[in-house]
């Protein structure tokens, strides 16, 4: 069994450790983190871990995989140091703060024949995988635009501004829904309680075919919403992750033109309500799903669903929303990322 280890036990840290002791397949065997209040929290709820406040002292133990867990600015030192041991590498999001660290990462496990997986978690969501094949056998027709809202009152980040707080989740979904890549990226947004970290962003990607992708983000609302609409020519989808259970909802929805003309000048323009279908997705936790695919992945050299590539397509697609950010919401161009 692959023997495991998590470096960081915060929000994000624990549940890893939580996940990964009840997976069969995997040996939950040490836990590193720099508090000592941690670290004795995690003997208590998980006797039998080994912890350490050096996770030097992780990477030098007989463990095969690793997950990084820590605050983003570390990402890519505490990766690389755990690639250059010839561990096995699980990233949360953002994989790195900047395309060249990410690109470094993923040589260097290509170099080192071992896995670099990111933690995008709703790639291994029932209801994400549901929307995607909606999306990809043409039941919702073209795709005009997708809309996304993630919202709450807090948790503020120190070494990161919002949009790299909780964006690459939008992104990482939106990617694997249409299977394809921005052209352009443009963001705006504001710092309104620490003038150093923008705590509100709205950002736009445009996709070839004329598609549009909005990603609203922010630390200050009321109301914590996350969710993302699908507007197609046939059908419209809502996926609401602040619901337990009917997550997806579909609408037959649409409008239509007389098929003699291409104007919108040529009315009546015909509307379409039909009826709105809630369908029955099985709903484990994807971040068992995610942490198992991880296992398999370094048991049964499977390729990961969500590959260094994949953590690098986000992060070059946040470092230039971060310019336009800067710049007044300029809309940056953008090359594709290329996977050998």
């Amino acid at each position: 069994m692959a023997k495991i280890g998590v470096i960081g036990c915060g929000y994000w840290g624990i549940r890893h450790v939580r996940n990964f002791r009840d997976i069969p397949q995997a040996t939950m065997a040490m836990v590193s983190d720099l508090s000592h209040e941690r670290c004795d929290k995690v003997k208590e709820v998980f006797p039998g871990i080994s912890v350490t406040n050096n996770y030097q002292e992780l990477l030098d133990s007989s463990i095969d995989g690793v997950v990084i867990a820590t605050p983003p600015g570390t990402h890519y030192s505490i990766a690389k140091d755990a690639l250059l041991k010839g561990k096995h590498v699980l990233v949360e999001k953002p994989l790195t703060t900047s395309s060249a660290q990410a690109s470094e990462l993923i040589e260097l496990a290509e170099k080192q024949n071992k896995v670099l997986m990111v933690g995008h978690t709703y790639s291994y969501n029932p209801a994400v995988d549901y929307l995607k094949n909606l999306i990809t056998k043409g039941d919702m027709g073209q795709i005009y635009y997708i809309d996304s809202a993630r919202l709450n009152l807090g948790l503020f980040q120190q070494d990161v501004n919002v949009l790299w707080d909780l964006a690459p989740h939008d992104i990482s979904i939106i990617l694997y829904l249409l299977q394809m890549e921005p052209h352009s990226v443009s963001a705006r947004g504001a710092a309104h309680v620490d003038s150093k970290n923008h705590d509100i962003a709205y950002m736009e990607m445009r996709f070839p075919g004329d598609v549009v992708s909005n990603v609203h983000v922010s630390w200050l609302d009321p109301c914590k919403v996350r969710r993302l609409t699908v507007v197609g020519s046939k059908k419209m989808a809502v996926f609401d992750d602040s619901f337990d259970t009917e997550k997806i909802r579909i609408y037959d929805k649409g409008v239509s033109f007389p098929s003699s003309s291409d104007s919108v000048c040529a009315w009546p323009v015909t509307y379409r309500n039909g009826d709105v279908t809630i369908p029955h997705i099985p709903t484990p936790e994807p971040l068992n799903l995610e942490c198992t695919h991880f296992v398999e992945c370094i048991d049964q050299g499977k390729k990961c669903k969500s590959d260094g590539w994949s953590g690098l397509r986000v992060v070059s697609i946040l470092e230039a929303a971060q310019k336009s950010l800067l710049n007044g919401g300029l809309r940056l161009s953008l090359d594709p990322v290329l996977s050998r």
